[in-house]
């Protein structure tokens, strides 16, 4: 007989959990950097004319996954012999490290599927977001170390500011998933959903700005991707670059519609007024969608209705939440969602520029501040209006309709019994059947009872008092109006009469204070022994 134990190491109690959440750090980070390690090595085998050992492709691989979580990169090997800062993050790549990161703090909590897990030891909320960053930046201060000996060294300053916060925020975004996304209330929870709405109708919208100004210079976009690599291995590390740009392409559009636009160089501004000033722009494939050099028209005016058409999604997502709340709460609730949305668009703003070499291309792409005021001032001026005007109409929508009064319907009165003709009296004694079975529907239970009381009875045999069984007044239904219902045979016993008809005592009921008669009646024999004497007193003479 087989005994399955789980590993020591979970079985030890709160430590040992701690323990384990660490290595889950350690472990996602060596796989973001074993698959981007995979790509850069496959580049390199398929490339006919490699330049470098195998030391220089792990330690561009190092360093590639630096630049993902935002850590500026510096160039030794420059024409010119001056370092240049290399600081444009790939968002795309950026994706990978943050889901990694993200799936290691929420299996720290999470029992696993049918929860088989849930008798082992698990971590505090706050020890797992520590546990899993701290094992993910042990591998990462690591790696920034190795790249200080390769041709790609780290900056200090950002590789000890950007990755600790990349990872605790999606450590914490995935203990947050474990724990069911709880939200202390209604507001809270209507504020991160308005903002990223917002967020996501901008990036939407900033990307297919991008993709319509590339699809009109095609034609120049292709140019640049044939002349940048002859060979086929070259054309698709090309490509591979071009699809991890995708993103900040988005962002550019998304900076460019919210109207401060981005940078092209020092003293080179592209915004939907026009491009100013003297572009310096390397030849690249997604570059070939900045507008010409000129004062903007009316198409790229247009593009203002993206930032337009964010706002009001988040002021309506807002005000359809606010139903019952207070315009106060309304507004601050709009300015929330706002500032949340344009904080996020400002970090990806950072993100997506910065600098590509010294001189002039030391700034390059959206200024992150900039584009951050923008967003806000977008939200504030018609997210908070849009809000209150979803409000209104949602209460307005939950208001009780009106509904008028019923009008009383007259009854009319019932005509004196001294101007109904003798046909409109005969008509209300002459039963009817509808009255019968429907207005007095007892009367059918009264007929069977009767029958089962009486058996044996014919109908019609005569009682004691003169009347039919089953008839209390003491009346026969022989006549013409002998049955209600047409049948002959039939013997409606128990028929109550009708509330304008009279009801007949079949015996007179005895006073409650009798009266002597003054003249009782003499007894027969008296009576005709004195009218004897009468007769015989007027037969004499003188009578």
């Amino acid at each position: 007989m087989t005994h399955v134990t789980e590993h020591p190491l979970v079985q030890g109690g709160r430590s040992a959990a701690l323990a384990a959440s660490c290595v889950r750090g350690g472990v996602a980070a060596g796989l973001g950097l074993g698959a981007l390690a995979v790509l850069v090595i496959a580049a390199w085998i398929s490339s006919p004319f490699p330049d470098g050992g195998p030391n220089d492709v792990l330690h561009a691989a190092a360093g590639l996954w630096l630049l993902a979580h935002g850590v500026d990169l510096i160039r030794t090997d420059t024409l010119s012999g001056v370092p240049a800062p290399l600081g444009v993050v790939p968002l795309l790549l950026t994706a990978l490290p943050v889901w990694l990161v993200h799936r290691a703090a929420r299996d720290a909590l999470d029992p696993g599927p049918g929860g088989r897990g849930r008798g082992r030891p698990r971590p505090s909320p706050s020890g797992a977001i520590t546990s899993v960053a701290g094992g993910y930046l042990l591998v990462a201060a690591v790696v920034v170390l190795y790249s200080e000996s390769g041709p790609f060294p780290a900056e200090l300053v950002t590789a000890g500011l950007w990755p600790p916060a990349v990872v605790t925020g999606a450590a914490a975004a995935g203990v947050w998933t474990a724990l069911g996304r709880p939200f202390p209330g209604q507001r809270w929870a209507a504020l991160p959903r308005a903002a990223g709405l917002g967020l996501v109708t901008l990036l939407a919208g900033g990307a297919a700005a991008a993709a319509t100004s590339l699809t009109w210079r095609a034609g120049r976009a292709e140019t640049v991707f044939l002349g940048l690599a002859g060979e086929w291995s070259g054309r698709a590390v090309v490509l591979l670059l071009v699809l991890a740009l995708l993103p900040n392409a988005a962002v550019w559009g998304a900076a460019y519609g919210l109207g401060p636009g981005f940078a092209l160089g020092t003293g080179a501004l592209a915004t939907p007024l026009g491009l100013a000033g003297d572009p310096a722009v390397p030849p690249f494939p997604l570059l070939a969608a900045v507008p010409a050099e000129g004062r903007g028209t009316w198409l790229h005016w247009s593009v203002a209705a993206v930032p337009l058409v964010a706002a009001l999604l988040l002021g309506h997502r807002v005000g359809r939440s606010a139903r019952t709340w207070t315009a106060r709460e309304t507004v601050l609730t709009a300015l929330g969602a706002a500032g949340a949305c344009a904080a996020a668009v400002a970090a990806l703003a950072g993100a997506a520029g910065g600098p590509l070499g010294s001189g002039r291309l030391s700034a390059f792409g959206p200024v992150w501040w900039q584009t951050g005021a923008a967003a806000m001032l977008w939200g504030t001026c018609v997210g908070v209006p849009a809000a209150l005007g979803a409000r209104a109409w949602c209460r307005r929508a939950l208001r009780p309709k009106r509904v008028p009064a019923p009008v009383p319907t007259p009854i009319p009165a019932p005509a004196p019994a001294s101007v109904r003709t003798t046909d409109e009296a005969a008509a209300d004694r002459k039963p009817s059947r509808t009255w019968t079975w429907t207005r007095r529907p007892a009367l059918a239970f009264s007929w069977v009872r009767g029958l089962l009381r009486r058996p044996g009875t014919a109908p019609g045999t005569p009682g004691p008092d003169g009347g039919s069984y089953g008839d209390p007044y003491g009346r026969s239904y022989s006549g013409t109006y002998g049955d209600p219902l047409g049948d002959t045979g039939y013997e409606p016993y128990d028929f109550l009469p009708a509330a304008w008809e009279p009801s007949p005592d079949p015996k007179p009921k005895p006073r409650s204070d009798p009266k002597p008669d003054p003249k009782p009646d003499p007894a027969p024999g008296v009576e005709g022994s004195e009218g004897a004497e009468r007769s015989e007193e007027s037969k004499a003479p003188g009578a």
